[in-house]
């Protein structure tokens, strides 16, 4: 079964997730932010993380560096729906500029997500650290 670890701080996000990923049975963890998130990554490797760009403790990006440093090949998804302080289309773009695979931006689909992971999944370890040198 796939695993998908979702780092969000809005609840209702995860909550989502997490129904819209188990009714295609992935096997979801949550978190409420990169600092727990980070630990959930050690003691249950995912094979995709969804990761929210903002959120309070750990950033999103703080969050995908480390990430990247622990586990170079790690399949990242990353969300935003942006802030006062940054838009979604700034958030998302610094996002793929630190290596996510992919980037959605909030509100998004079942669709766009599922295809999302598909789309991460399909990739090997060598084309996922290959993505990252281009």
């Amino acid at each position: 079964m796939v695993r998908v670890l979702v780092m969000d701080d809005d609840p209702a996000i995860r909550s989502w997730l997490r129904t819209v990923l188990e009714d295609q049975h992935y096997e979801v963890l949550e978190a409420p932010d990169g600092k727990v998130g980070l630990r959930l990554f050690q003691e249950r490797p995912p094979d995709v993380v969804i990761l929210d760009v903002l959120m309070p403790e750990k950033e999103g990006i703080e969050t995908l560096l480390e990430l990247r440093k622990e586990c170079p090949e790690v399949k990242v998804i990353m969300i935003s729906g942006g802030s006062f302080r940054v838009t979604t289309q700034e958030a998302l773009s610094a996002a793929g500029d630190f290596g996510a695979l992919r980037t959605l931006a909030k509100p998004f689909s079942c669709e766009d997500l599922l295809d999302a992971i598909a789309a991460v999944l399909s990739l090997s370890g060598e084309q996922t650290l290959r993505s990252l040198l281009l």
